[in-house]
């Protein structure tokens, strides 16, 4: 028993947690563990075991499953997890450029990324330092390097008992390689059959030994050429969109006044042509012009346009980066050693998403950007984009990262079972972001010259421009130099963490076995800065005064498991653990617990219900951001009540009317809080067949999000005379005090009276459900010509409501009028033939149809397959060639999808076809 125990340390403290374990049949299990009796190391308690299944669904991917189904990147790898069922950015969307440049994310159940927790090696790590989608923390998963992790292991299940805080969704778990002998090479080239995206990437693992003394480390360098936009057919061109194939306002002059475009004419463009790579033409849009009795209608509105410029961004990101991780030990004695875990990496990516533009505004982000130009006498409204002819190339954001983290510690037994560890961990990352900007007042010089005042008629600022001369006109590099930099931000985030873990496997005997316990006790602390341009905080940039953002916060928590078994067939476990942080001159504490069941009838038949509760303290950005501005649009329901009382609100002038939504943090959120529930079955007859089926439930409470600027809008509408000069609200009342002191609205000018900006923050207020089923299925059949196995994991959503507000209608998230892009339904699977050093691989992903971009419709499911050869040349060489996306599949086509790239880029591309070939060789130690 002494030595099972110290075995179970071994690993363990490898890893950092420990859990008996499903070894789920959807994917490749660990030979070792075939035959059901050695230990599994999953993800979800800290209890050594020798079981093989336990009362909560782990999916294990080890990397032999990651090469054969030909996952090229740990992003590629998790989007295929059927749990991952989250609308998350890509490195083509908006928001990804906007806020969280080269960074991606994982979200289970599609409560939102801040919901799951991501450990590499059981341990924390530091948060991506730029907030998702401009508000919470999250985990970067891009940087992990998909060549050196041994194992992916997936929690999909409250997990704040064990962890603490953030896991409320789930855990992912990267465990990295460690268990090294010999030194194995490892080179893998990429292309993509349609161009672009080319790839390169070499990795070397290895480990050394004298002694009393270990060292295990691998590093990989990657290099990731970019894919452009245009050089894909379906997005390379406004003429791709599926409803209006009108070219972008690459010049453009506007009447408020008169709600039209003012014609420059056909010799005007013609002198630009050569600009956008020569795309840019004279063109026109429908209804923007001037009134045509004759047809009792209004005309086309003419404009100097471009249909290719729409393609000037990146498909795939650019990316040259090493990474490292390692470890070192030196036995003091039999019974205690020295540890020390290290992780460096260090990445440069380079994106783009759109050219950079410029219209006259008066402030970051105004709706109402006309000013009265003096030398035609008219309300004018001047806004372009500068081409690459102008720039001198394409402009892309650039990114340094760099990631470290390192955990020194030491770890032993003692007496007949007992293990403990005690070890510190530190993780930072750190990045130089750079955009480029156009400065505000340069432009506004260079274009305008100076104001002359302001128009006692209209209120508008004056000028005296003639646009033929100072508008339509192509600028010079230096030209464009003068007016524009590099915005540069150099954000932060950091992580400690002291803890010590005692745990024994063997705490004392009952009849039906022996009784599991472990305890955990932790300190630490956790920051993060921002770092922005101090002149990105200002109306400097054109169209772009961003928010600061500092803090920190401390932790304690303290922790224990038990595992009983109650009979020979029947086993309980139980955790509870306390955390408490103290941030912004308070402390949110909450105690949470969880339950597990495993009822194990026959030795092939396992029944197992598990039961947790769990919270997320407040994010540090959500409590710590400071003031900045959001564009948005919003129903301004009281216009549209009092001048247009007889149209419905989405028929209104007013309807969508274009706001600036001013933001900040709230120090006194509270931490949310969620409840888990699992329950299935698992049936394994052998090593070669195992099916399961298990029910999920999530409920979260408390979560956190912004105030709605639909319903600040409505309360400041009831708050008001209507047409009628009837109230609805007291407008004495608290709410709408509060909504008229958030609504602001335009006092002179063509907008007079509309509104020009709602200032919100975020609140604890929203509630959130979903509900469904996994299955997973594995099984090997051995014949004279091969051993072949099918594996399959299949996701289904029974319900995912979330309600805003209290009162609120409940809105169903997979309806397609939602407002949310959430598939019922995800399935992976795979089928391999291996025999004699020679391995083919064929597997799939379904993802359940989506909602179309109308929102009054759902698009077709989408499917994608992928193959793998490999070959044993040696015991010590291999080679495969991987084909990702064999059929060649665009994405589902979507009749109504105007927004560029005219598809969902959460859940598709336009890559195509790529080919993967990679060579292996081993120098010394075992075969591969």
């Amino acid at each position: 028993m002494q030595a099972l125990g110290a075995r179970s340390l071994r690993i363990l403290l490898g890893l950092g947690v420990c859990l008996p374990a499903l070894a789920t049949p959807a994917w490749a299990q660990d030979p070792a563990n075939e035959g059901g009796n050695d230990e599994i190391i999953v993800t979800g308690s800290r209890i050594p075991t020798i079981r093989d299944q336990g009362p909560s669904p782990v999916t294990t991917i080890d990397s032999d499953t990651i090469r054969a189904n030909g996952y090229t990147s740990v992003p590629e790898l998790l989007a295929a997890m059927t749990q991952n069922s989250g609308e998350t950015q890509s490195p083509q969307s908006g928001s990804s450029a906007d806020f969280t440049p080269g960074a991606q994310q994982v979200d289970l159940r599609g409560l939102g990324p801040n919901h799951t927790l991501v450990l590499v090696n059981g341990r924390r790590i530091a948060d991506f330092p730029l907030p998702y989608i401009g508000r919470s923390n999250f985990t970067d998963i891009s940087n992990i390097p998909v060549s050196l992790i041994d194992k992916v292991e997936i929690l999909s299940g409250a997990g704040s008992a064990i962890y603490g805080s953030d896991a409320i969704a789930g855990v992912v778990n990267f465990k990295m390689k460690e268990k090294l002998d010999g030194i194995t090479l490892d080179y893998r080239h990429g292309r993509t059959q349609h161009g672009g995206g080319m790839s390169h990437r070499f990795t070397a693992t290895g480990g050394w030994s004298s002694g009393r003394f270990n060292i295990v480390g691998g590093i990989e360098y990657l290099d990731q050429r970019p894919l452009w936009a245009y050089d894909r057919s379906i997005q390379d061109s406004t003429d791709d969109n599926p409803v209006s194939t009108i070219a972008r306002r690459t010049f453009l002059r506007y009447s408020i006044e008169n709600d039209s475009y003012i014609d420059p004419g056909a010799d005007t463009c013609a002198r630009l042509s050569h600009l956008n790579r020569g795309s840019t033409i004279y063109t026109s849009r429908p209804r923007y012009g001037d009134y045509d009795p004759v047809i009792d209608d209004y005309g086309p509105g003419y404009y100097c346009g471009s249909k290719s410029s729409i393609a000037y961004g990146t498909i795939v990101s650019g990316r040259k980066g090493f990474n490292s991780f390692g470890s070192m030990s030196y036995e003091l004695s039999d019974n205690a050693k020295l540890f020390t875990d290290f992780q460096f990496g260090i990445s440069k990516v380079r994106l783009m998403y759109d050219v950079t533009s410029w219209a006259f505004e008066n402030s970051s982000s105004s709706s109402d950007n006309s000013f009265y130009n003096a030398f035609d006498g008219t309300i004018d409204d001047w806004s372009r984009q500068f081409a690459p002819e102008e720039t001198g190339g394409f402009e892309m954001q650039r990114i340094k990262q760099t990631t470290y983290s390192i955990t020194p510690g030491v770890r032993g037994n003692f007496g007949n079972a007992w293990n403990y560890e005690l070890s510190f961990n530190y993780s930072r990352y750190q990045s130089v972001v750079r955009w480029p900007q156009i400065i505000n007042q340069k432009a506004q010089d260079f274009f305008l010259g100076p104001q002359l005042g302001i128009d006692e008629d209209s209120g508008y600022p004056i000028y005296n421009r003639d646009p033929d001369v100072y508008f339509y006109r192509a600028l010079t590099p230096a030209e464009y130099d003068s007016i524009s930099a590099d915005t540069v931000y150099r954000p932060y985030s950091w992580t400690n963490n002291l803890q010590a873990t005692l745990t024994n496997g063997e705490l004392f005997q009952l009849p039906a076995g022996p009784v599991g316990f472990a305890m955990v006790a932790e300190y630490g602390k956790q920051g993060y800065n921002l770092r922005p341009d101090p002149l990105a905080l200002t109306d400097y940039y054109y169209s772009w005064k961003d928010s600061d953002g500092r803090g920190k916060r401390s932790h304690a928590a303290i922790g224990g498991e038990l595992r009983v078994p109650v009979l020979d067939f029947v086993t309980l476990s139980a955790a509870g653990r306390y955390d408490r942080f103290g941030f912004g001159g308070r402390n949110v504490g909450k105690f949470t617990y969880n339950g597990g069941l495993e009822v194990r009838p026959t030795s092939s038949m396992l029944f197992r219900a598990a039961y947790g509760t769990a919270f997320r303290a407040p994010d540090l950005h959500y409590v710590f951001t400071g003031p900045g501005n959001v564009q948005s649009s919003v129903d301004d329901y009281y216009l549209c009540g009092i001048e247009e009382p007889e149209e419905e609100v989405g028929d209104c002038s007013y309807s969508g009317s274009g706001i600036v939504v001013n933001r900040t943090g709230n120090r006194d959120l509270k931490a949310e809080t969620g409840k888990t529930l699992t329950a299935g079955f698992v049936f394994s007859p052998s090593s070669r067949l195992h099916f399961s089926v298990d029910y999920f439930r999530v409920s979260l409470d408390n979560q956190v999000d912004d105030l709605s600027i639909d319903q600040i809008a409505r309360d400041e509408a009831a708050c008001r005379p209507d047409a009628d000069g009837n109230i609805e609200l007291d407008p004495n009342s608290p709410t709408c005090q509060d909504a008229i002191a958030r609504v602001t609205r335009f006092t002179s000018g063509g907008l007079a009276g509309q509104i020009s900006s709602i200032r919100v923050n975020p609140i604890n207020i929203a509630r959130e459900k979903t509900s469904g089923i996994d299955v997973a299925f594995r099984g090997t059949l051995p014949t004279g010509i091969g051993d072949f196995t099918l594996s399959l994991a299949h996701s289904h959503v029974f319900k995912h409501s979330f309600q805003q507000y209290p009162g609120d209608p409940i809105e169903n998230k997979l309806a397609f009028d939602s407002g949310f892009y959430l598939p019922r339904d995800k399935s992976n699977g795979s089928i391999t033939w291996a025999s004699d050093g020679l391995q083919f691989t064929f597997s799939g992903t379904r993802l359940g149809k989506l909602p179309n971009y109308d929102e009054d419709a759902f698009i077709k499911a989408s499917y994608l397959f992928n193959a793998t050869l490999q070959y044993d040349f040696t015991d010590h060489m291999r080679g495969s060639l991987t084909i990702r996306n064999l059929f060649d599949t665009d994405p589902v086509k979507d009749p109504t999808w105007s927004g560029y790239p005219y598809y969902n880029t959460s859940w598709f591309d336009s890559i195509g076809r790529s080919v993967f070939l990679q060579l292996t060789y081993k120098l010394g130690g075992s075969a591969l």
